[in-house]
């Protein structure tokens, strides 16, 4: 395995820009952009290897990996006492836990139209 292979790569289409753009998130600012959704992958493939090669040369510490990350499914969010209070409002008048309420939140709209739907 290369330690490249440790790095999340993305590539995705841009609307506002009308081009495909890659991205390695934690490991290089910036990104590859093109037309062609393989040619910005190995574009951006390659663009990882020299930002660690250039991070090796600093001598400086690679970041964490990003790929093949395992998520525990939780994390703690700090939203203020006035917040807490209205979300743990709302979820009760929802008949849901705050849990469940704040994670529909975050799903978006489809998630929340599709749970009114079952219900």
């Amino acid at each position: 395995m290369k330690t490249s292979d440790r790095y999340l790569k993305i590539v995705e289409w841009s609307e506002e820009d009308r081009c495909y753009i890659g991205s390695c998130p934690g490991l290089m600012l910036g990104g590859i952009h093109g037309v062609d959704e393989a040619e910005v992958y190995a574009e951006l493939c390659q663009a990882v290897e020299e930002w660690i090669e250039l991070y090796r040369e600093d001598g400086a510490p690679l970041p964490p990996a990003t790929a093949g990350k395992e998520f525990s499914g939780k994390f703690v969010v700090r939203v203020g006492k006035d917040l807490h209070r209205i979300l743990v409002i709302r979820a009760l008048r929802e008949g849901k836990s705050l849990n469940s309420y704040c994670v529909n939140l975050l799903r978006g709209p489809a998630s929340r139209d599709q749970a009114r739907d079952a219900g």
